[in-house]
């Protein structure tokens, strides 16, 4: 009997996948379907970007002026709100950023679970789709950067209180807790952060809720902890190494076209349009960059979702089934990535997604 190949319908073979398969489907997300994928990326993240520029470099602009404008009675207590002002500003941007990170990493999701079935949407599909779940994936990301900055702020502060309070022995004491408490801090973090990994997929593809999602990503990840550490750290080295590549040549570019253009610093305003655009140019490779690496990433968790309730689930087969019966013309075929989706349609206790009537069960 001749072996035959598992099929592939649309981004993966419907199998267990390895290394070179996650890592080569990750990528390929940009290419099936670019326009919702890394074309929204862009619109959303250099939107984000743009007002953060705009908005810190205006209440910066409008900040210093003040405090240049002051006398010298009142400079400290105006140079000091100048600042608070400005960090003010900041949070802002920063908050929208997280924002624009969850919409992204969800529309993304969806996009790897739809495109396994060989389904391509436009943004606008993807994002019905993502209706009821976008603001859980947004707490849940707030959380995370809530949790951490409680975790750093009271390391630092028992830092600092040592170190001011026991004299000489206080601040040994102080650098020791510094170093293994950071240490320590860093190892929870990769711990928890590859236990939990999967808990957007969770909210966005099963539709689950907060505290099903991060039982769900603990139990998927038992057994597999490794392996799901290793492919995410690798993306992520291979994602900070090309950044690399990209920054480096940028942060030299500048000083030597402005020598070039105005060697002898007689040209100022020539010298000021040249910083000026490479600072532009510098900011639009970055937004690209960061475009490109949060869909790869995104794309790379949710693969590694799949593949693991492949292995542990066999949603291979329940995938297939699924594409069987949209073959013979069954447009009532339940979700495959729901728990029990294999049950006849209008079997209690089962969920769905609002459909768009377009013969698909998710939209």
């Amino acid at each position: 009997m001749n072996w035959t190949a598992p099929p592939k319908p649309g981004l993966i073979p419907l199998r267990p996948l390895d290394l070179g398969t996650i890592l080569g489907a990750s990528f390929r997300v940009l290419r099936r379907n670019p326009r919702p994928t890394f074309g929204a990326a862009l619109l959303i993240q250099g939107s984000v970007y743009l007002l953060l520029v705009l908005v810190v470099s205006g209440v910066t602009f409008a900040a210093l002026g003040r405090v240049s404008a002051s006398t010298s009675q009142n400079l400290s207590e105006i140079t000091a709100g100048a600042l608070g002002l400005i960090g003010v500003a900041a949070v802002v941007p920063a908050l929208l950023a997280v924002i624009a990170a969850a919409i992204v990493q969800g529309i993304i999701v969806l996009e790897v679970s739809r495109g396994t079935v060989g389904e391509k949407l436009t943004f606008r599909g993807l994002w019905r789709l993502a209706h009821g779940r976008i603001w859980a994936l947004i707490g849940w990301s707030a959380l995370l950067i809530l949790a951490s900055t409680i975790i750093v702020v009271v390391l630092v502060v028992v830092i600092v209180v040592l170190a001011s309070t026991l004299g000489n022995a206080g601040t040994v004491a102080a650098v020791l807790v510094g170093v293994l408490g950071g240490f320590g801090m860093l190892v929870i973090v990769i711990w928890l952060n590859t236990k939990l990994a999967f808990v957007p997929s969770a909210l966005m593809i099963e539709r689950l809720s907060l505290g099903q999602a991060v039982r769900r990503s603990w139990t998927l990840t038992s057994g597999f902890f490794w392996r799901t550490f290793g492919i995410l750290a690798l993306v992520t080295v291979i994602i900070g190494v090309a950044g690399q590549v990209i920054s480096t040549p940028l942060t030299f570019l500048t000083p030597m076209v402005s020598t070039l253009i105005d060697p002898q610093g007689q040209n100022g305003p020539t010298a000021a349009a040249v910083i000026i655009g490479s600072a532009v140019l510098a900011i639009v490779i970055t937004v690209v960059f960061q475009s490109i690496t949060s869909v790869v990433a995104s794309a790379t968790t949710a693969l590694l979702y799949i593949d693991l309730r492949i292995r542990k689930e066999g949603l291979d087969l329940e995938l297939s089934k699924f594409l069987e019966d949209r073959q013979a013309g069954h447009p009532d075929s339940r979700d495959p990535y729901l728990p029990g989706s294999s049950a006849p349609a209008g079997s209690a206790g089962q969920a769905t997604v609002p459909g768009s009537g377009n013969g698909s069960p998710w939209g």
